[in-house]
């Protein structure tokens, strides 16, 4: 007779293999493809401090501030991307997270900087409102708002706590989602995790600390967390993985809900990480009410699938599904793999991108507390190109997107959704193996996909 431990870890395994099974692969063809190219740089506000005026000065791996323009390399692990840090202005770069507008505009967003709390300190906080000339392969800026903080609702000192117009930089927040709204913009950021409210101009009017359920969430960049001075003292507790927030931020179709996702598991009292009850390692879901800016309590569970250790970008579909990117921490195509990837070169990808995916999942009132279906997915190192319209990446009849971090995706229309990527400049080389990644948007024809119950 199987002892009931191994009788149970059967089960478990047999569970997590339906679960698989069960996973639906979708096709998606390319129909069209815009390029923002990496190195583009614009001014900071007329009216900022002279700190925002140029960027990426604390990149260095000391942190001693490096003023000459261009004078640390950036890398991608050992292979150089071609770029270098400082920058003359603030860079157009690491769009994370995007709408889709009724004019046929978009709006997204520039994350925290240059990819930490410590460096980022003379990146300025923007959103941008853009349109693709699909026909051309060029992307507009239409307009770029600024992110401050005038009338003082951030519940720390920013780092121009002094100047007179306090404009907010990644070192404050790192804003990673977000939902444009008649009067503002939510945006949803992950060092607290926080979830903001600006007006349409750029001014912080709320700042929500993140609950789950009876939990506090917070992340090791919360500002409330504090080192103890004693080394034998108890450290500050925290139970979210640095990076770990609002990667994701959807809202319903009547707009009286948010839905947080957050990137990373959280962390319980044991160590452990929320797992779904067939031992899937999940990530939080949390339902927000916008007319009374108040967490209502409901959440879901996002399972990550085998390979998957993170998501992208997160919307609704209608009122009951959504879109989801999930992806591995891998860059570049296989072809070029690191014959060892413990010892990466510059002519090769140390870990190659696999599991590029955005899934279709449904969240309702019968699985609150529980795990959302996940419908299907497509696989995005598969798109089907049959035009050959890819302008780069393209091969064969086919289109791939190997980047490390994918973070836009949205419905179009009934049978198209756009997609974009993260390229963290100027440090991810995905597409080539010496070259920055430029800042790429696709738009699928997906329509199976988007019908599938």
């Amino acid at each position: 007779m199987m002892r009931p431990l191994l009788a149970s870890a059967a089960i478990a395994a047999l569970l997590a293999g339906q679960a698989l099974a069960q996973e639906k692969t979708f096709p998606a063809t390319l129909v069209s493809h815009a390029i923002l190219p990496a190195n583009t740089i614009i001014p900071a506000p007329e009216d900022a401090p002279a700190h925002l005026k140029t960027s990426g000065k604390f990149s260095t791996a000391d942190r001693k501030r490096a003023d000459g323009l261009g004078t640390v390399p950036g890398k991608d692990g050992v292979r150089p991307t071609g770029l270098s840090l400082p920058f003359d202005g603030q860079p157009l770069q690491g769009f994370s997270g995007i709408k889709t507008m009724p004019d046929g505009s978009f709006w997204s967003l520039s994350d925290n900087g240059f990819g930490s709390k410590i460096n980022s300190s003379d990146a300025a906080l923007m959103l941008h409102n853009i349109r693709f000339d699909w026909d051309a392969g060029t992307v507009e800026r239409l307009n770029t708002v600024f992110l401050s903080d005038p009338d003082k609702k951030a519940p720390f000192p920013i780092v121009l706590e002094g100047s007179d117009n306090r404009y907010l930089t990644g070192a404050d927040f790192d804003v990673e989602s977000i939902q444009p709204v008649d009067d503002g913009f939510w945006v949803g950021e992950e060092f607290g995790p926080y979830l903001l409210k600006f007006t349409t101009d750029g001014k912080l009017t709320d700042v929500i600390a993140t609950k789950a359920g009876e939990t506090e969430v917070k992340s090791p960049d919360n500002a409330t967390l504090v080192v103890p001075a004693n080394p034998t003292a108890k450290m500050p507790s925290f139970n979210l993985k640095r990076s770990g927030g609002y990667e994701g931020l959807a809202m319903s179709k009547d707009g009286t809900k948010l839905y947080g996702l957050l990137e990373g598991p959280l962390y319980k009292e044991d160590g452990t990480v929320e797992k779904t009850a067939d031992g899937m390692t999940a990530l939080r879901i949390v339902e927000f009410d916008t007319a009374g800016k108040a967490w209502t309590g409901r959440s879901w569970l996002y399972p990550l699938s085998e390979g998957g250790e993170a998501i992208g970008d997160f919307n609704m579909v209608d009122e009951t599904t959504a879109l989801v990117i999930e992806r591995d921490n891998g860059a570049g195509n296989a072809d070029r793999a690191c014959a060892d990837p413990k010892k990466p070169e510059p002519t090769c990808f140390a870990t190659p991108a696999k599991h590029k995916r955005i899934y279709k999942i449904e969240m309702t009132d019968e699985n609150v507390d529980q795990a959302v279906r996940k419908i299907g997915y497509i696989d995005l190192m598969a798109i089907k190109d049959p035009q050959g319209i890819a302008r780069q990446g393209g091969s064969e009849g086919g289109y791939t997107m190997p980047f490390v971090t994918i973070e836009n995706v949205d419905v179009v229309d009934p049978t198209h959704i756009v997609v974009g990527n993260d390229n963290n400049l100027p440090f991810s080389a995905g597409r080539a193996l010496d070259k920055a990644d430029d800042n790429e948007f696709v738009l699928l024809e997906v329509g199976e996909f988007l019908a599938a119950k």
